[in-house]
Parts: structure tokens; C-alpha cells; sequence
């Protein structure tokens, strides 16, 4: 499978859309390029929600690999992303490209560094990469393949899945989230908030008996995109989405003007709640300059 990114991870193909190695190689010559920004956070989190599930064609029973490949320093935090797939047993390979951040690829890739990070100067010489990457990747999974069998005999579905998100006591600066937890409770949940317009994802990781959450410190008057996810030993299961926009700031009322003299005047007006300060602009009418 593979996906790239910028500021929005696109999803090229899945684990399942190809049988063949040639239908492989012809999926990459008919790549398009996809320029931008550096969301590299975003991008495994993308990854962990939308190309390691079941329908997108993962296996609970084999190993799993990420190979980042990235040619510049991440704008978001791409460490806390990576360490919830690391935590689940995904092992990440970093691989960087001309302006990559060195001390970012070995905080994201998995141990033993010496295995997992690489770093070139340009692109053509990622061909150089090829043999050895190939060769430690095998080598990896037959070891954890090797290791002792993992209870991975779970069905993905309403048994790993929550259901009946609720999003309530919604301010301009908070919301609440409830769910109904899935039959076999999960270890710990994933929740993912962000503005539909653009933003930083900010995730929190609940334990698995955990059932709510309030979330707060939100941008007033905003559309926010929220996902729960529920995380086993060796499964994700289908997580629950929901949108929603924070009320509007409260706005002051009842403007009343009064005491006029010829060098002043007295406003009044009624609170708004939660203010604590108040800007006051005046100018001079009908065209004059603002004082």
C-alpha cells in the first residue's frame, strides 16, 4: 500500500488493490507527485486510522512494516504519532532525502536504528538502498514472525468496534464526547481532534475502561473533526467519527451612549460572558480617521 502526503495524506493504493509485483511497479511509474508542506504526524496518523485496517485490505495476522520516506524536517509532531504505532507493534523504517531532519528520523523509526534510518543526499541514490533495505525488511518480519503466536484470533467488527458517539455540553471553547464501548473492551483509545479547514491534529490516549472525554482549549466558532479509535494488542478496530462546530464567542449587548460633553461621551453596554477584556474604537464620522 502506499500514501502520500503534505498537509493532506492522500491514500495511493491499498494493501489489497494489487496481486501482481508488475502491477506494482506499474501502480509507482504512474505515481503523480504530490508537493507541499511536511505533515508527517498527520500522515502516520493517516496511515494508522485509513491503510492498516481490514478493509483496506490488513491481515491481523501478519507482520506490520511502515517505510516513511520523506525529504524535509515534519510541521507537526511526528514522534507522539509514531510512538502510538510503535506501541502497537508497527515497526517504522525512516528513510530521509536531501533536507531531512536526521534527529527526526531516529526519534520516528523503530529499534535497532542502525537497521531502521537511512539518509541520502539526493533521490537517485535511494536506488543504492534498494538491496540492503529489501533484505533487512525480510529479515524483520521472519524474526517477529518467528516469535511466539499472539491471541490474534479476533474478528474485526461490532466485537473491537465502539459505537454511539455523542457529542454534547458543546461552548466556544470546549465539547464532550461519550461512546458506547465494543463488546471486548479495547486497551486504550486514540482520539484525534482537528479543525475541518486545516489545523494541527491534537490527540488524546484514553485507557481502554475509559469511556469520555471533555475536550477543551478550542478555537470559538470552529467545525471540528473528531475521531475515537480503539487500540488492542494487535488490532485496531474501527473507529468512530463525528463533526461538530464550538459556539461563537458571547458578544457584548445593549450599547448606550450618554454624559455627553463637547470632548466626551459615556458608553454603557451589557456584558459579555466570559470577557475579560473589552477594546473600545471610536472615530470620527462620517470619513474621519479612526482614533
Amino acid at each position: 500500500g502506499l500514501s502520500q502526503y503534505s498537509s493532506d495524506p492522500r491514500t495511493e493504493w491499498d494493501l489489497s488493490a494489487y496481486a501482481t509485483r508488475d502491477q506494482v511497479l506499474d501502480a509507482v511509474r504512474n505515481l503523480q507527485y504530490k508537493g507541499g508542506n511536511t505533515f508527517t504526524g498527520l500522515a502516520l496518523t493517516h496511515i494508522l486510522e485509513q491503510n492498516l485496517k481490514p478493509d483496506a485490505g490488513a491481515r491481523l495476522d501478519a507482520e506490520k512494516l511502515v517505510i516513511l520516506l520523506t525529504d524535509g524536517k515534519s510541521q507537526d509532531d511526528a514522534n507522539l504519532a509514531a510512538q502510538t504505532l510503535k506501541n502497537m507493534g508497527i515497526e517504522i523504517f525512516a528513510i530521509g532525502v536531501k533536507n531531512a531532519d536526521e534527529a527526526e528520523l531516529k526519534q520516528v523509526a523503530s529499534e535497532p536504528l542502525e537497521l531502521t534510518v537511512y539518509n541520502v543526499l539526493d533521490f537517485p541514490l535511494l536506488s543504492n538502498l534498494v538491496g540492503r533495505l529489501t533484505r533487512v525488511l525480510c529479515t524483520r518480519i521472519k524474526e517477529k514472525s518467528n516469535k511466539e503466536n499472539t491471541d490474534i484470533s479476533m474478528n474485526v467488527g461490532p466485537q473491537l468496534s465502539p459505537t454511539d458517539l455523542k457529542i454534547s455540553a458543546v461552548t466556544s471553547k470546549s465539547m464532550h464526547l461519550t461512546w458506547s464501548p465494543p463488546l471486548r473492551p479495547p486497551k486504550k483509545y486514540r482520539i484525534t481532534y482537528y479543525p475541518s479547514k486545516g489545523g494541527t491534529p491534537k490527540e488524546v490516549i484514553l485507557d481502554g475502561a475509559v469511556s469520555s472525554l471533555r475536550l477543551s482549549n478550542l478555537t470559538s466558532h470552529t467545525e471540528y473533526l473528531v475521531s475515537v479509535i480503539p487500540i488492542y494488542d494487535t488490532a485496531v478496530g474501527d473507529g468512530l467519527r463525528g463533526v461538530t462546530s464550538t459556539l461563537p464567542l458571547s458578544s457584548p449587548r445593549s450599547l448606550r451612549v450618554s454624559e455627553l460633553s463637547h470632548n466626551s461621551i459615556r458608553l454603557s453596554w451589557k456584558a459579555a460572558q466570559g470577557a475579560t477584556q473589552y477594546l473600545v474604537l471610536c472615530s470620527a464620522a462620517p470619513d474621519g480617521a479612526e482614533d
